[in-house]
């Protein structure tokens, strides 16, 4: 089609990135509520969130995803929707441990000792330092969700077709792999970095 692929890949990192950077916020939203619902809930709602996410996490995450998809119909906020609740419940998971472990530390203890009120040390304690093993997995977590919403777009399932998304490029160039392999090398090198 005459159309350059390195630009084609530059203007396509963003709608890439912005749908990881979509994804991650959605699911750490999503994590949030649910890991310090499981956490700090009391037992009737701790019980029924962690029964919910180990239903979530019986499905592998990018069948999930490949389902919501389909059921919400090909677009970039379905993509940011299914991958992000998706990948919600693992975080949700950590989360939950984190808390319980924060819970129960020695400044928590000390803190309910001196008289601080149930919100004030989760908002100053068991908040804080619950999220700290996050800030590295959300870093991870953008790249991961780039390699899935571009491996539901390369399945059609994505971005509509004048987009320069990456799994869009790897979509269109898989017909002519035999004749211009560059077209699937240089997309899918940029995808899965």
């Amino acid at each position: 089609m005459g159309r350059d692929l390195y630009s084609r890949i530059v203007w396509g990192t963003r709608p890439s990135l912005l749908i990881g950077i979509g994804v991650m916020a959605l699911g750490m939203v999503l994590a949030v509520v649910l890991g310090l619902a499981s956490g700090l809930g009391p037992r009737w709602v701790a019980g029924p969130v962690n029964r919910l996410l180990e239903v979530l996490l019986a499905f592998p995450t990018l069948l999930l995803a490949l389902l919501l998809v389909a059921l919400l119909g090909p677009s970039a906020q379905s993509l940011i929707i299914a991958v992000g609740i998706s990948t919600a419940p693992g975080y949700a998971r950590l989360i939950r441990a984190q808390t319980l472990s924060v819970k129960r530390s020695g400044y928590v203890e000390a803190a309910r000792a001196l008289g601080h009120t149930r919100r004030t040390i989760v908002a100053q304690h068991i908040v804080p330092n619950a999220f700290r093993p996050l800030v590295a997995l959300i870093a991870l977590g953008i790249g991961t969700s780039v390699v899935w919403a571009s491996g539901l777009s390369f399945l059609g399932l994505g971005v509509a077709p004048p987009s320069s998304e990456w799994g869009l490029l790897l979509n269109s160039g898989k017909t002519q792999i035999t004749v211009a392999w560059w077209l699937e090398i240089f997309p899918a090198s940029r995808s899965c970095s």
